[in-house]
């Protein structure tokens, strides 16, 4: 739970994934904990920090579906760059 000038919010999750619900809308972020790798999806109010941007927007279905694919990506990379890492480890043990 936090409070601030911007207004209340609630995050919920586990290292490496979480949803946090605000003033500003739902913002889920998935990624590999200590990589600085992730990826944010945010739904809800637009912020005004992208404006300018000329693309209409996704129609609400082809938005989940497109958040979908990206956070399986994000999943199908964590999980390689593990497999990479734990035979990297073996390698060097030996």
């Amino acid at each position: 739970m936090n409070v601030s000038r911007s207004g209340p919010s609630l995050t919920v999750g586990v290292r490496g994934a979480h949803v946090t619900v605000g003033r500003r809308g739902i913002t889920k972020t998935v990624g590999l904990p200590g990589t600085g790798i992730f990826y944010t999806s945010h739904n809800g109010y637009h912020s005004g920090f992208h404006s300018a941007h000329g693309d209409p927007p996704l129609a609400p279905q082809d938005q989940m579906g497109a958040d979908r694919k990206a956070e399986a990506t994000i999943a199908i990379l964590a999980i390689v760059i593990v497999v990479l890492l734990v035979m990297l480890i073996g390698a060097l043990a030996k």
